[in-house]
């Protein structure tokens, strides 16, 4: 249920701007198949939005209870689970990741090759690592690991030829021996590259809490928050609320996405971009964020840990400008950090987003994006179903909008 958003500082006439803006400029012109916004504020749940097609197929209405495939909106919810982890003493974040898989002891960074499939005799000349890999790289992306998808390298081709990656995999096992087959595309701590580090993560949390990853969600996340429609997978009695996925066609329209169907429990669980849920589901998530970590009576982790977590942990507290080799992130560069598992805004001048210092946010690749900022006590959940998400500049968009209906700013 949603209250007057003049109770909690924010403008009506503002909010159904927005509304409208979705509306023309996205679903009555057929560039996105549906979507839905939820902002809440101190709280409270002031503004709900619920546009487009489920199904362009069927002409199943997006509805409250639509679940969709959040994907990169994966990662924190597994970046948080690590970190249960870390306040239980079972790891620390300046541990070297071959603590936990001893076989990445010598991986060694890139310097030429690669023209042999992975695990191929000679197929690469490696040097040392300046430093080992920890944890703490993983958490931030300065690993030296990569995506397939970032077609830059001899490294990530090969990820692509060899199908390194935890959606393609048998196992979260035979992905990570896969990994260890493969060089690093630069020494950890010294480059910033969105890349495949948080399905390690997960992997990890199963392996050190010795419970499933799925299962360990489940138990510490989805069901003490409420989380009812957060899974791997839709089954067949949630199935008529599970919504299409959509690709930009040859005219920019929507297309259906070919590919994996979230229908069956998956071979191998993406800790980075694996999970479906609803606006309702993440809200709560992003709520026991904003409130320090828990939600009533529920607690995830601690607030020392949660205000460790949306620092940015870039070296030398540089931003993603300055540290970025990726061709593809969910996030702009300037002004803009890196947590553990989260964008940060350092400089709202520099990115020239209207924002908070310390708001904190992530997206997934069907356009669907997140942001909580803890000085107006505001957050925000936006869902759609529609590859990829670079097409639009709907975030930016959303960005400006919903800060613009905030009348009594805290800042």
């Amino acid at each position: 249920m949603t209250v007057k958003p003049e109770s909690q500082g924010m403008c009506s006439q503002r909010l159904a701007r927005i509304d409208r803006f979705i509306a023309d400029k996205y679903i009555t012109s057929g560039k996105l198949p549906c979507a839905q916004l939820q902002i809440s504020r101190n709280g409270q749940l002031v503004h709900q939005t619920v546009l487009g097609k489920a199904s362009l197929e069927a002409g199943t209405s997006m509805a409250e209870d639509t679940i969709v495939r959040i994907y990169s909106m994966t990662k924190p919810i597994t970046s948080v689970a690590f970190m249960m982890l870390v306040e239980q003493g079972l790891v620390a974040l300046d541990d070297p990741v071959h603590r936990f898989i001893p076989e990445w002891k010598h991986l060694g960074v890139y310097v030429a090759g690669g023209q042999g499939l992975p695990g191929t005799a000679g197929g690469w000349q490696t040097r040392p690592t300046g430093s080992p890999m920890r944890m703490v790289d993983l958490l931030r992306h300065t690993s030296g690991l990569t995506y397939g998808f970032q077609s830059r390298t001899n490294v990530d081709a090969a990820y692509r030829r060899g199908k390194v990656d935890a959606f393609e995999a048998e196992s979260l096992e035979s992905f990570i021996a896969a990994l260890g087959q493969l060089p690093l595309e630069f020494s950890p701590g010294t480059a910033w590259n969105y890349s495949v580090a948080t399905d390690v993560l997960g992997y990890l949390v199963g392996l050190i809490s010795g419970v499933p990853f799925d299962e360990f969600l489940r138990r510490h996340i989805f069901e003490p928050l409420g989380m009812v429609d957060t899974a791997f997978y839709v089954d067949d009695a949630k199935a008529a609320r599970f919504a299409n996925c959509y690709m930009a066609g040859s005219n920019g329209l929507p297309v259906p996405l070919p590919g994996t169907s979230f229908r069956a429990p998956p071979r191998a669980l993406s800790g980075g971009g694996g999970l479906v849920s609803t606006a309702a589901d993440y809200m709560r998530f992003c709520e026991a964020l904003r409130c320090g970590g828990a939600l009533g009576e529920v607690r995830l982790i601690g607030p020392k840990t949660l205000q460790q977590m949306r620092a940015n942990h870039l070296p030398g507290g540089r931003y993603l400008a300055d540290m970025s080799i990726s061709l593809f992130s969910e996030a702009t560069f300037d002004g803009i950090g890196f947590g553990l598992g989260f964008a940060m805004a350092c400089d709202p001048v520099r990115s020239l987003l209207p924002s908070s210092v310390g708001e904190y946010w992530w997206g997934g690749a069907a356009s669907t994006a997140f942001w909580i900022d803890p000085v107006e006590d505001l957050c925000v959940v936006f869902l759609t179903q529609f590859m990829p998400s670079s097409m639009y500049p709907i975030r930016r968009e959303l960005r400006s909008m919903v800060n613009a209906a905030v009348t009594d700013s805290k800042a």
